[in-house]
């Protein structure tokens, strides 16, 4: 005889179908299996889709709540079925990391949409005109149908304030004293009716209009912070002192620790940097178009190959010196200084072999290479009746060497970093934003911006902020669980994906968890769905 019970454990109430029997020696035992669990909220039964799939194939009611309601084949196969798994991950993980809360403070009339859509393009990364089919097939937050023109609406009414206040409530939680990351890139669009589009230097090699966007991450956390978007004609440098001014507001003048690539380099903006009233503490790389960076190249050239300034940094030994030199009238900087030979050598006999090619082939054919500037560059061919080929064909030996001076070297300066290996450590751990990007391009829809105004990119942009903070999420835990060693990103949301939520005469049964399901929750801290 089977029955069905209920047992509270913690803050949940479990069901069991309970069979009694008895042992060898006669005596009565029960034989339990969970079939379900109590509602929270409704206290209405959740049970298994195996448990009611069973009964219903045996033509047997399925008892709820002391009554008796059968759910017959027809009742199951009219039911709803849809994706469960993942958009539940996002929702726990955005709890966790108290997004949520910063959403429904900052968004609370349409909060609901924005997280639909960021977790939309984390899932597929299609257009947004595609996302009313995905929720159509996914268990989201109830917002009702989010049409093109629905969403259209949304991303022309969110406003500046809006954003704003969502950074500085997400960099008053995430921007503890941690070094942040800076990188630009850029995003083509076709619209000739959004003011920031302008024409530029696309980083993608395009020859189209861009939006350039800016990207602070947090060094250790790995999460986005903030974000802003100027215009495609902008040069890295012009946006520096925006981007810091900004931030500095919005983060409530809390530390800040900027990492920069050559591309932010000016004089301007180091002196910007240093000056007390906007005061940040940073690491950058010096460009050898800088005189700054040659003269220290220079001045240690023929000291710094030495074992005493030899330092060992992953796989590579590289000869290092620090010192604390003048920058302008009122400010010193830490300039550490670096030598690879490896590196160097490498590239002397890439070039040297790259030119040599370049020779032979201006030899075999002068006429395909004199107006070439990848030859030209290198050699001097001028016409010659002397020459059977009817020209001369030269090394521009001063051009290569000139070029040489710099192999294997990189300037960092700081303020505030003083030992050579904490400095390159930093630096090089900055591709952190670059990843970032990478992912805010390719995964999260935003290569090409297929929206028709200022407002409208503003707003997708965001939207792809958000979403790259889930995507930061997702990837911090791989890393730390090293989910990486057994399945890519995609490959996790695509198993979360298949867990099935299924709507039987307006009641929610969960399809049973996977090995695997059970495994990626459990890295995430994840409770198990019910």
């Amino acid at each position: 005889m089977s029955s069905i019970v209920s047992v509270k454990v913690g803050k949940h109430t479990y069901l069991y179908e309970s069979n009694s029997y008895r042992n060898e020696k006669g005596d009565p035992r029960n034989k339990r299996k969970t079939i379900g669990k109590l509602d929270p909220v409704t206290g209405q039964p959740i049970y298994k889709l195996e448990y009611l799939e069973r009964m219903a194939a045996d033509g047997k009611p399925v008892e709820i709540a002391q009554s008796a309601v059968s759910f017959s084949i027809e009742d199951i196969s009219r039911s709803a079925i849809r994706d469960f798994g993942a958009f539940y991950l996002y929702r726990e993980l955005a709890e966790q990391m108290d997004l949520l809360t910063v959403l429904q403070k900052t968004f609370p009339g349409c909060w609901e949409e924005i997280f639909n859509l960021a977790a939309y393009l984390v899932s597929s990364g299609d257009p947004f005109a595609y996302c009313e089919d995905w929720l159509a097939e996914t268990e989201a937050f109830a917002v009702g149908p989010m049409t093109s023109q629905r969403i259209s609406e949304l991303l022309t009414s969110i406003t500046q304030g809006e954003r704003d206040s969502f950074y500085r409530m997400w960099c008053s939680l995430r921007s503890e004293k941690e070094y942040l990351a800076l990188d630009i890139t850029s995003t083509s669009s076709y619209s000739e009716l959004i003011d920031s589009v302008e024409w530029g230097y696309n980083r993608d090699k395009e020859k189209l209009p861009q939006i350039n966007i800016c990207l602070l991450m947090g060094y250790q956390s790995r999460f986005p912070i903030y974000q802003s978007v100027y215009s495609g004609s902008l040069k890295d440098v012009s946006t520096l002192q925006n981007t810091i001014l900004t931030f500095q507001a919005l983060a409530g003048r809390k530390p800040m620790v900027a990492v920069m690539d050559k591309g932010f380099f000016s004089a301007r903006n180091v002196n910007t940097m240093l000056s007390e009233r906007h005061h940040v503490d940073f690491i950058i790389a010096v460009p050898f178009t800088s005189k700054f960076a040659k003269d220290l190249v220079k001045s240690e050239s023929r000291d710094i190959d030495t074992l005493n300034n030899t330092m060992v940094y992953g796989n590579e030994s590289v000869r290092a010196v620090t010192k604390y030199r003048r920058w302008n009238n009122d400010h010193k900087v830490y300039t550490h200084v670096y030598y690879n030979a490896r590196k160097a050598q490498g590239i002397r006999e890439d070039l040297y072999a790259h030119v040599a090619m370049l020779r032979d082939q201006a030899i075999e054919e002068p006429e395909k290479c004199v107006n070439d500037p990848g030859c030209t560059k290198y050699l001097i061919i001028r016409r010659s009746e002397k020459e059977s080929s009817g020209y001369t064909v030269n090394l521009r030996e001063d051009v290569v060497e000139t070029e040489l001076e710099t192999a294997g070297w990189l300037i960092v300066i700081s303020n505030f970093v003083t030992d050579a290996k904490e400095a390159i450590k930093i630096y090089r751990e900055k591709d952190i934003v670059e990843k970032g990007f990478l992912r805010l391009k390719n995964s999260l829809d935003l290569g090409r911006l297929r929206v028709h105004s200022e407002m409208s990119m503003q707003n997708k942009v965001f939207i792809g902020f958000i979403s790259l903070i889930l995507l930061s999420g997702i990837h911090n835990v791989m890393l730390e669980k090293k989910l990486y060693k057994k399945m890519t990103m995609k490959k996790l949301i695509l198993t979360l994906s298949k867990l099935k939520l299924q709507m039987v005469n307006g009641m929610r049964v969960l399809f049973p968890l996977t090995k695997d399901q059970r495994n990626i929750y459990e890295a995430f801290g994840v409770k198990e769905p019910v």
